[in-house]
């Protein structure tokens, strides 16, 4: 079936008009039907928000949004790099079911997608901004700037995006067809709002239900990039750091966090225009808006830089899901540790859509009503082959579990990290081969075998993996392996003998 599937691609492609047409017929009004609007940031942090704690945060219009939202608050990023989040976000299966597990490979799914699902069922379907799953094969980023043409879009009609660029104040992107490269005015993020909220405006009066995703490259780096206005909240500010950043990296840290709440700042603006379209259009109530990020970042948090790990700032991400129609406007906590592959099925079940064959990810959409943990054994943590930093700082590859209390991993050479993050929510105090937590872990353990057993995931060494998929060549595989500790572990004893060869 997923062989034919691939075969009739295009065909599906060239007819989804026809059969968004016929479907609203079939499916009723958008009176019926809830609108999508999906809010994705970059390295976007759970901590990072005021409605979390974050007394560095200027976050007033997220913190009312939460105010009025279902709260994953246990929600992760399983694979925290970019493309292997995205291409889970679109497929709902996991990096090595879907065949990107480090960045750049190009997503040729083997199942419906995001976009294709929502326009069989008859909605407008759009993307704004960053796409990053278009891939670059001759692994040295060589496509992260080129055209991407509409059999690669996956069911996304209204096309406005760019495969990847960080450069926000000057941004490339490519609209629909057309192959010439644009440039969003100013700083993309609030172009692309401004673009977003015509989208809602048109959709509005036309009556018609639409899944809309906006990528938005910030608060990833660069940090100093921000709009000067918000720069300016920051400039000489006191930042209050985590307490495990390391005091060596203090100051870095302190400098690098003011450019990271800069851009913070700035999406919060965002979101307000966003959240005031909807509400002048009278759509709001029949709008499901989620907010999220695709990973966190470490920001020298455990002395460590950038995504890739599994402690909480790489892999814990905000994820609030406001439907009043459905859920009304208070705010209320959901402990499933919702993880990326599941948010695909989750949306199309709140939506009332079928999940299409091959979907690995859970449907939370009962978690969100308030009727239970769809999965009580946690969310899996998973970096099938380092990468970039991970590849610096000398860590294996790793497969772990996050749940609503514990985080366990094991890299290749054996059980690693173990942490409560209810008494020890810095995850400080690594209690992984301590006999009085000996219950604990083996019961983390067994769980862990379990869902690794569900995906067939082998947990093969990551030469493995590489070799298999022909990414030998790929720039990302091939940085120098190093060794840097941190006061609070050892990575030598995580080290891979394959990888520091």
């Amino acid at each position: 079936m997923a062989e034919a599937y691939v075969t009739n691609r295009r065909q599906f492609l060239a007819t989804a008009s026809l059969n968004a047409v016929a479907a609203r017929g079939v499916l009723g009004s958008p009176t019926d039907r809830p609108s999508v609007l999906f809010i994705l940031a970059d390295e976007w942090r759970a901590q990072a928000t005021g409605y979390n704690a974050d007394p560095n945060a200027r976050t007033p219009v997220l913190d009312r949004l939460a105010g009025e939202s279902v709260n994953f608050q246990n929600a992760v990023s399983g694979t925290p790099v970019c493309c292997p989040y995205r291409a889970s976000l679109l497929t709902g299966q996991y990096p090595l079911t879907n065949g990107v597990f480090i960045n750049d490979v190009e997503l040729k799914p083997k199942g419906v997608t995001w976009g294709e699902s929502f326009a069989r069922a008859g909605y407008q379907t759009g993307y704004i901004g960053k796409w990053h799953v278009y891939g670059s094969p001759d692994g040295q980023y060589g496509r992260r700037l080129a055209y991407i043409p509409p059999e690669k879009r996956f069911g996304f009609a209204y096309w406005k995006a760019c495969e990847c660029s960080h450069e926000y104040n000057h941004s490339l992107y490519y609209q629909d067809n057309d192959p010439t490269p644009r440039y969003w005015p100013g700083y993309d993020a609030m172009a692309q709002t401004d673009d977003a909220c015509a989208f809602i405006e048109r959709q509005a009066k036309a009556r018609d239900a639409y899944s809309l995703v906006l990528s938005l490259g910030p608060p990833h780096f660069p940090y100093a990039t921000a709009p000067a206005k918000h720069r300016a909240l920051y400039e000489g500010r006191p930042i209050q750091l985590r307490p495990n950043v390391p005091p060596e990296h203090r100051a870095e840290a302190i400098e690098i966090l003011r450019g990271y709440y800069a851009h913070i700042a700035a999406l919060d603006d965002c979101l307000e225009r966003l959240l005031g379209t909807l509400e002048r259009t009278g759509t709001a109530e029949n709008t499901i808006v989620v907010f999220t990020s695709d990973h966190g970042d470490m920001m020298r948090s455990q002395g460590l830089t950038t995504k890739l790990y599994p402690w909480d700032e790489s892999v814990r991400v905000p994820f609030l899901v406001r439907y009043p129609r459905r859920f009304g406007k208070k705010t209320r906590a959901a402990a499933s540790p919702l993880n990326s592959p599941d948010i695909l099925p989750t949306l199309l079940g709140l939506c009332g859509l079928a999940i299409p064959d091959g979907v690995e990810g859970t449907d939370f959409s009962r978690a969100a009503d308030g009727h239970g943990d769809a999965n009580g054994r946690g969310a899996l943590l998973s970096l099938p082959v380092p990468i970039t930093e991970a590849r610096k700082f000398g860590f294996a590859e790793y497969r772990g579990l996050r749940t609503g209390r514990y985080t366990y991993a094991r890299s290749i050479a054996g059980p690693w990290l173990l942490y409560d993050n209810r008494q020890d929510p810095y995850q400080i105090h690594n209690l992984c081969g301590q006999s009085k937590h000996r219950d604990t872990q083996s019961r983390l353990d067994r769980d862990l075998n379990a869902m690794l057993k569900e995906r067939k995931d082998e947990f093969l060494p990551a030469r493995e993996y590489v070799s298999r998929a022909g990414l030998g060549h790929y720039r990302e595989v091939n940085v120098p392996v190093g060794q840097v500790k941190s006061p609070w572990g050892d990575w030598e004893s995580t080290m891979a003998p394959e990888l520091a060869k």
